[in-house]
């Protein structure tokens, strides 16, 4: 901001108060192409308006199915610390992904179908360095996921942030007919727990990691070789391997449950996030059973064994933090449990068999 005795000769304006309209303006003109890539049949344009317009009625012409109760699914959420790691590597084309990934993936927990999301980015001020790679991860993630980017807000703050900080947060919308909603959880003993694996740390956990980091004075930018994971040619740096992006569940997860639209195969999911396997399995637990998790049934992503040995942390704050090599949880029927594995197989998933319901009380235990 400009002392007195840099006050333009004409006065003052936004501009040499530190918000340039015109930057902003370009910078927001220039997203156009990224958000129709995201376009569904159901956005209706609406040019210079406050707001994005999705139609929900049914049109046969346009959708595959009518919703005849529909219930709406709402989440918001961000990337939290991850950003760090971002500002550190000087990479930021995949964290917008993972924006949107924290979002669907809790959606899609619900049984619901993703429809549209929006975006917050909040900066100091417009910096394409920074902000059009990460826009462009987040119209990847909207592709991915099969729900259009409705529209959003970006915000320059001025000195609310410092220079080369920002934060990223979103919001998603989905739907569900009421009859197939999962808060509708139906759990009994004899389920069999299904584990799809995630692609890595995803994006919870990173204060710890941060500590980590600093503790074990450990490089971002070096290959280290026990990052290494089994068919690779070499191990990614480490700043790579913290940034790769969360896995986004939701096409594999909408197109399971419309293969099952009379019969009640799935008794409840669970996205893996923060407080780990254990304390969002329990979330999905009806309180008549408890989850026995088998500890060696799925292979654990090389940088877990990485972050618990330079940080010296216990392996059961390693699981209350991390996803360690899984990022959502699908329960099924006993009898379907080989059909649901293959059908997610055959979508790209990699999945385990990773334990059983038992009669309880609502608890997640490990065994092994």
């Amino acid at each position: 901001m400009p002392t007195a005795s840099q006050t333009p000769p004409n006065g003052l304006t936004y501009a040499s108060s530190g918000i340039d309209l015109d930057r902003y303006d370009g910078f927001v003109g220039s997203l156009g192409a990224l958000i129709r890539r995201t376009r569904t049949p159901r956005v209706i344009d609406n040019p210079g308006g406050f707001g994005g317009l999705f139609r929900l009625d049914y049109n046969e012409k346009l959708f595959a199915r009518n919703y005849k109760e529909p219930v709406l699914v709402a989440c918001a959420d961000g990337i939290g610390t991850k950003i760090r790691i971002a500002q550190a590597a000087g990479r930021f084309d995949t964290i917008g992904i993972d924006c949107v990934a924290m979002n669907v993936n809790d959606l899609i927990v619900e049984g619901a179908e993703p429809l549209f999301f929006l975006d917050i980015l909040s900066v100091p001020h417009v910096d394409d360095a920074i902000m059009r790679p990460l826009m462009a991860g987040v119209a990847r993630g909207c592709e991915i996921a099969g729900c259009a980017l409705l529209g959003g807000e970006t915000a320059e703050m001025g000195d609310l942030y410092a220079e080369g900080d920002f934060d990223l947060n979103g919001f998603a919308l989905g739907v569900v007919e009421l009859h197939r909603a999962m808060s509708r959880r139906e759990t009994s003993p004899g389920d069999v727990i299904l584990g799809l694996e995630s692609s890595g740390v995803h994006s919870n956990g990173f204060t710890l990691i941060r500590a980590i980091l600093k503790e074990a004075k450990l490089d971002l930018a070096k290959r280290y070789p026990d990052l290494k994971r089994e068919g690779e040619d070499e191990a990614p740096t480490l700043g790579d391997e913290l940034l790769v992006p969360t896995r986004i569940y939701a096409e594999s997860i909408v197109r399971l449950q419309r293969a099952y639209r009379v019969k009640k195969v799935v008794t409840a999911m669970a996205h893996v996030t923060g407080g780990g396997l254990a304390d969002n399995l329990a979330r999905t637990l009806t309180p008549d059973v408890d989850a026995v998790l088998s500890a060696k049934a799925w292979p654990v992503p090389p940088i877990f064994g990485f972050l618990q040995e330079r940080g010296k942390v216990e392996l059961d704050e390693m699981r209350r933090v991390f996803n360690m090599g899984i990022g959502y949880v699908v329960v099924v029927r006993p009898a379907f449990a080989d059909a649901v594995t293959q059908r997610l197989t055959r979508l790209g998933e990699r999945v385990h068999r990773i334990g059983e319901l038992r009669k309880g009380t609502g608890k997640v235990q490990y065994k092994g």
